[in-house]
């Protein structure tokens, strides 16, 4: 039997240990990237877009993140086109985060994969683990919102600024509050 790297259980989504030599440098990597992304804040959209498919795992057309923005290694994400993201987001992306085509997400929101065990005792051994958030087309996320690990957020949803998704939001679905509630 084969031994999987921390990096493979990580990626399957289960208990591991973040650090490990290979994560550490997909880590450096992604944060030699963020600081040239960064600094990258007065170039048009269209050169911004060409260093974001330099390290996320897919990006359509038009997409646009205006920079300051923040993410663990940026293979895991998986933008569809026409997304805009506003500044100082987050994407801790440990798993697979998926945002559909011209899904637009306010200054300041998180997106959050990384977990971590309820049980102290594996906590304190510096074990997480992560769970893929699936955001569909056409929503809107305000500002400040946190959508937490292993959500799922409907096509069309709006997000109210603030608020904090624990649970999967219907499509058409209007949400708010902390945990964010279907509003009518």
């Amino acid at each position: 039997m084969s031994h999987r790297t921390e990096k493979q259980k990580m990626l399957a989504g289960e208990l591991y240990v973040a650090d490990c030599p290979e994560l550490a440098a997909d880590n450096r990597r992604v944060s030699e990237w963020m600081a040239r992304y960064n600094a990258a804040i007065a170039l048009p959209p269209a050169e911004r877009h060409a260093l974001l498919k330099e390290m996320l795992g897919a990006v359509g057309h038009h997409v646009n993140i205006r920079p300051p923005f923040h993410c663990d290694y940026g293979y895991n994400i998986r933008l569809g086109d026409g997304v805009f993201m506003n500044f100082n987001c987050i994407i801790l992306d440990v798993v697979q985060v998926t945002i559909g085509d011209n899904t637009q997400i306010g200054p300041g929101a998180q997106i959050l994969t990384a977990d971590h065990p309820r049980d102290p005792a594996l906590r304190a051994q510096m074990l997480e683990f992560g769970r893929p958030i699936v955001i569909g087309r056409n929503v809107w996320i305000g500002g400040g919102a946190l959508i937490m690990p292993g959500v799922t957020i409907g096509d069309d949803a709006l997000i109210g600024a603030g608020s904090v998704v624990t649970k999967d939001v219907p499509a058409g679905a209007t949400v708010m509050g902390n945990p964010a509630r279907v509003r009518a």
